[in-house]
């Protein structure tokens, strides 16, 4: 099939590729110039694990291309995807600037029938926002369906979640592009849900919430692990147990963050308020995630009892493992609240460090995360990259001044930490 995305971010670009890897012809379109020529001359804006291949062999093969122009997107596509951001505004709604733009653009180069899907995450009733927006603005007398096609991808993980889907959900205000986008999706070979488009949009909001849920429910759990002398990851795994809970996203940690989680639980909390529901399950998981950091920064102001003039090393700044984002990252808002405190930090990540060299400043940034240490009063392990695991302990003892370290991703067996001579403080054990 012919398929235009809008949008080359985490989401756009990596749908349009693995939409290429199975066959179907993609044009990705972007406004950033730079980013466009970038792509065109092989180069990718973004880490994200097997996608720089994938890119490679489409564009070879002649199945996907990039462009600045949306008019060439739309005019030689039978289904244009929207993926631009949705960035949050002080109140917590979202913004839906970058969306009506280029339902604008798209409703200016329409001149046949055309399926709009907005992939990007929106607040349930966009899709009808989206219509009238296209409906104004096209000159053409042509028809078009506006359907909702969430995403379920995780950064660091997104192409194996969109080769290998769950589930594929199709929000539609009318059958007729239904087919079409079964067709679109036919090769994944994944359960095809069609709902109405309020429902859809519902369904992406809904589930990340209670994913974020999950996470403050164990931090939560986690405190009082710490209070009775019980171990979290014990619970967490007779938890995960039963089928009904699960373990997945019950690891306590420093608390969720990324550009998903905690933007759209503000989204969710403020649509559920101006729908005229007080939702306050969600602002307790907020509250919640919030404690966590202050918690977890004060285990370590307690350890060292004053951090000011103290050096302090930080293995991770990317918000999770196997990607190099920093929005929102739980890392980056550590360093930055250790340096107000008057630490001095010496860091690394796997990935992240070009990017948070943009917002770190007066921070030593090391290549290597076993050269850390040296020097530092206590090493803090911040984002759960696996090479962590890895870690030379026994140099890394020898490298620090005292041998303390905080684990905020629960990396290490305690037993075996105080068998190596560290004062070691972790989440919930």
């Amino acid at each position: 099939m012919k398929l235009t995305i809008i949008g080359t971010g985490y989401v756009g670009l990596v749908t349009g590729t693995c939409f290429a890897e199975v066959g179907h012809r993609v044009i990705c379109v972007d406004n950033d110039a730079a980013k466009v020529r970038l792509l065109q001359e092989g180069g990718i804006p973004i880490y994200e694990p097997g996608l720089d291949e994938l890119i490679q062999r489409n564009v070879a093969a002649g199945r996907l291309t990039f462009t600045s122009n949306t008019v060439e997107g739309v005019e030689k596509s039978d289904v244009v995807f929207i993926a631009v951001p949705t960035p949050p505004l002080a109140d917590g709604s979202v913004d839906l600037s970058f969306i009506e733009k280029v339902a604008r653009e798209i409703a200016g180069a329409m001149t046949a029938y055309k399926i709009v899907v907005d992939k990007s995450t929106v607040p349930v009733k966009t899709g009808d926002k989206v219509a009238e927006t296209i409906k104004r603005y096209c000159k053409a007398p042509v028809e078009f369906d506006v359907v909702s096609n969430p995403e379920f991808l995780r950064e660091g993980f997104a192409v194996d979640d969109l080769m290998h889907p769950d589930r594929i959900v199709i929000g539609v205000r009318s059958q007729r592009p239904v087919a079409a986008m079964k067709a679109v999706y036919s090769p994944f070979n994944a359960p095809i849900i069609v709902t109405d488009i309020n429902s859809a949009e519902l369904i992406k909001h809904a589930s990340n919430s209670f994913l974020a849920l999950k996470i403050s429910y164990i931090n939560a759990i986690s405190l009082l692990c710490e209070t009775t002398g019980a171990n979290v990851v014990e619970v967490a795994n007779g938890m995960g147990m039963d089928e009904r809970i699960g373990r997945r996203f019950l690891n306590a940690s420093l608390g969720f963050g990324g550009s998903c989680f905690p933007k759209d639980l503000s989204a969710f909390i403020k649509i559920a308020e101006q729908s005229g529901v007080d939702f306050g399950l969600l602002r307790e998981v907020q509250k919640i995630n919030t404690e966590q950091m202050n918690r977890f920064i004060k285990k370590i102001s307690d350890t060292l009892w004053v951090l000011k003039g103290k050096t302090i090393g930080v293995l991770g700044l990317a918000f999770k493992q196997n990607t190099d984002d920093i929005r929102m990252s739980p890392a980056i808002e550590l360093c930055q609240r250790l340096q107000k405190e008057g630490a001095n930090l010496r860091v690394h990540d796997p990935k992240a460090m070009e990017k948070a060299r943009a917002v770190l400043e007066n921070v030593t940034f090391v290549d290597q995360m076993d050269d850390v240490a040296e020097g530092c009063d206590a090493l803090v392990i911040a984002t759960e990259w696996d090479e962590f695991k890895k870690l030379d302990l026994a140099r890394v003892r020898k490298a620090l001044t005292h041998p303390i370290l905080f684990d905020g991703r629960n990396l290490f067996d305690p037993a075996e930490m105080e068998r190596l001579g560290y004062i070691y403080k972790s989440i919930g054990r």
